[in-house]
């Protein structure tokens, strides 16, 4: 599926918002990024975070859990590694720009793989979840956090009207559910798991696959 956002419209939206995401979008999107934090630590252990930005729900894993944080703006992680510094967050291993269709860890590295409000804000959302089914490990599970296009009604279409504008702002606000479960089917070895709507008025959703295992069992 042809991209309609890019990597250089992506990284130069996220550099406008660095100075200012934590203050605009740190309380509205707080219930989502702590739901996200406590699925992944019903597993725990090694987590990616993709998309980490300015590292607002770092300080929110326990310390038993080793993170690697991913972003494609250098602004973003300056905040991060800001972040990390200033709050002693000795659970994070490090902070790096990667594009998310191009993981440069092995496969299989990790036990989760968490990705907030990032597939909407991707150029190739396909591609980036199936890098994610890479790096994770059989067994552990990818949880994402994001806004799903309404099918229907007025909130369709306002969404559709908004689009063009959003894009330059870096994402996409009419994102459907098909492009996920879509993606899920096609993949023998993902599981679909949850989907649980998330505030605000349930214009989000928490998503969660898991990766079976080599017995073919999750």
């Amino acid at each position: 599926m042809g991209a309609d956002l890019d990597k250089a419209t992506i990284a130069k939206a996220y550099a406008r918002w660095a100075p200012v995401y934590d203050l605009v979008f740190g309380q509205v999107f707080a219930r989502g990024r702590g739901a996200a934090i406590e699925a992944a630590e019903r597993i725990g252990g090694r987590i990616l975070e993709v998309g980490v930005g300015t590292g607002i729900s770092l300080p929110d894993y326990a310390r038993t859990n080793r993170l690697l944080g991913v972003d494609i703006s250098e602004p973003m992680l300056k905040k991060a590694r800001e972040r990390v510094i200033g709050e002693r967050l000795t659970h994070v291993d490090g902070l790096c720009v990667m594009d998310a269709t191009q993981l440069a860890v092995p496969d299989g590295a990790f036990d989760v793989v968490v990705a907030q409000y990032v597939i909407t804000a991707v150029p190739h959302p396909e591609e980036t979840l199936d890098e994610f089914a890479r790096v994770v490990r059989p067994g552990g599970e990818i949880v994402l956090v994001n806004h799903i296009g309404a099918e229907t009604g007025a909130r369709r279409v306002f969404e559709t009207a908004f689009a063009p504008f959003a894009r330059r702002l870096g994402w996409r606000p009419e994102f459907p559910w098909g492009r996920l479960s879509d993606w899920a089917a096609r993949r023998p070895d993902i599981r679909f798991l949850e989907r649980r709507p998330m505030p605000p008025m349930g214009h989000f959703s928490l998503i969660r696959y898991g990766k079976l295992a080599g017995n073919g069992r999750g």
